[in-house]
Formats: C-alpha cells, structure tokens, sequence
C-alpha cells in the first residue's frame, strides 16, 4: 500500500520541478562511467533525472541530507535503480534504451524507499504532505499531527498572514534530535521526542507559526521571534492541558530575552494589561522588516524595558486559561 502510495505521488512530487541553474548549484552529481565517449547521452539523462528529482527529495527528506552524490553505473548490484542520500546505483543495460521520464521515475521511487510512508492531504484550500521516516511512528500521533495542522493552521493564516503558504511539508527524522524546526514550508519533527512525548501536538501550533511569521532573516530578534511563536501556541493551541504545558511564573532572575514561554507569559500579560493586539503589530512589523526598538514605544508610550519593569512589579495581574480536548 506504502509503495502504491508512493508511486502515485510521483506526479505531484515533481510537479513544476524545473532544472533551475540554482539547484546546480547548490547540488552536485558524480557520474562514474567507465565509457564516458558512447555513454555521453546517457550520461546527460541521468544528470538531468538528477536535479529534476534529488532536491526536491534532498529538501523532503529530512535533517542534513547530502547534497553531494556519487551515481555508479553497475550492472548486477540492481536491476534497476537504487538510491539513498549522497549515493545513487543505476544498472547500465537497464538505462539504455530508457526514456528521462522513466529514469525520473524510477530515481524517485527509489530514494522514496527511503521514507517508511509518504501521503497528501488536502481540506478546504489547504494541503499537508506528511513523511515519516521512523517504522515505529505512532498511528494516532500521525493522526494528531495532521489534524492539528487542519484544524489551527488556516487560522493562524487568516490571523496574522494571508499570503503564508497553503502547502506545508511535515517531516518525522529519526536522526533529528532537537524538538522540531520550520524552515520554508517544511516542519522537522524529532521521532524520538514524538515517541517520548506523544501529547505534545501543539509542537504543531508554535512551528505552524514560525511558517506564518516568514520573516526572513535580520528582521528581528531570536527571542521576540520564539516569544511570539509560543505566545500563539498558548492563546490558539488546541491542547496545551493535555501535553502538559503552561507558562512559567514570573521571578526576579528571568528576563524578556529568555524566549519561548518565558517571553510568551510577559507577552500574555501585556495583551491583557498594556495593549490589546500588540503581539499582532509587532509581528506585522517584523515581516515587514520594520521592528526597531522604537516600536515598543510608538505601539505602547513605553520602552522595552519600561515594560519589562512594570511586569515584574505586577506579573500575577494575567488571566491564564489553557486549551485541552477533554
């Protein structure tokens, strides 16, 4: 069924995939071929199969997957093709007479056996593909996943972002082991922090975010970026009770740079206490690449650590109430 799965997502997979210079570039192939002069044309079709189909696997893939690859023509090793990351085998009597559409297909079947399932998902405008390269990957986390993904990522979108993306990647890597990351529109997944954490599916939310956010680089500060990603999580995550997650209490030792829930709690009490929707403009502000230091006192009449100050004098002045799915 998984290799059903996978064939039929070939068409998808390489749709608009085009030889851009870039990808040369940023990938490369090395062709052993003991006879280079008659296997010039064969040469050509496995190196343009290549950049048709090794980035977009390279970019699906996963945590650190080699750019540069040797392609061996064999001739019993495979019947066909074989592939994984950085290594490619092509049977050289099979790939004689075969057309670059086949041998695109047949590379990507093969670098797919990679993964141990590949799906799409689609619901009202927006898609998800969901790859997991972990055989021991929970059924009902799969399903959580995705279904947070439909149920909190339209909202974020329509909130904070409409021109973010409608076309999300998820990745579960066996050998990434922080919590999760987003870069582009792909989401990493730690499989073994989903193992040991199964309840923690608003992971989704906060990363779901930082795709919304899309600020590119040297717009703003790491900590104001993650503040803001897990003061979503907390205001529009869809079960935070059940994965045990809340913000901490204020103490005199923490600061506004600290990031993540730390700065969400801050950001949580100036919502309620200073200015409704000021983690909105600030975030409009950062992907506009047009944050200062001067925006805390043109949003609020106060500096940064003006703001700071007031909090610690009063930190309990803050309603918290927590999503959960019981």
């Amino acid at each position: 069924m998984i290799k059903k799965i996978l064939v039929l997502a070939l068409a998808s997979f390489l749709a608009g995939t085009t030889v851009a210079q870039n990808r040369e570039r940023e990938y490369k192939i090395t062709i052993n071929n003991k006879d280079s002069i008659t296997n010039a044309l064969i040469n050509a079709k496995l190196k343009a199969a290549f950049f048709q189909v090794y980035p977009k696997f390279a970019q699906a893939d996963g945590y650190r997957t080699k750019r540069n690859v040797v392609l061996d023509l064999v001739t019993e090793e495979t019947p066909t093709i074989q592939a994984k990351a950085g290594e490619i085998k092509v049977n050289s009597q099979w790939v004689k007479n075969k057309s670059q559409k086949r041998i695109q297909k047949e590379l990507f079947t093969a670098l797919s056996k990679n993964w141990v399932s590949y799906s799409k998902e689609k619901h009202k405008g927006y898609e998800l593909t969901f790859i997991s390269k972990d055989p021991d990957l929970d059924p009902m986390v799969r399903k959580k996943l995705i279904a947070t993904y439909f149920e909190i990522y339209p909202t974020l979108v329509k909130t904070f972002n409409e021109k973010s993306t409608h076309d999300v990647l998820f990745v579960v890597d066996t050998a990434y082991k922080a919590v999760a990351e987003a870069s582009g529109n792909r989401i990493l997944f730690s499989a073994g922090y989903m193992k040991a954490h199964p309840t923690d599916i608003d992971v989704v939310t906060h990363e779901t975010m930082h795709i919304v956010q899309g600020y590119g680089y040297s717009a703003g500060p790491v900590w104001l970026t993650e503040g803001i990603a897990d003061y979503v999580r907390y205001k529009y995550g869809v079960d935070n009770v059940g994965s045990k997650w809340s913000l901490p209490a204020y103490n005199e030792k923490q600061s506004y740079t600290n990031s993540y829930r730390i700065t969400a709690r801050f950001f949580a009490w100036l919502e309620q206490n200073v200015k409704p929707g000021l983690i909105a403009a600030l975030d409009k502000q950062l992907r506009a690449h047009q944050y200062t230091q001067e925006s805390w006192t043109d949003l609020t009449g106060k500096t940064l650590d003006q703001l700071w100050a007031d909090y610690g004098k009063e930190p309990q002045k803050v309603n918290l109430t927590y999503s959960s799915k019981e």
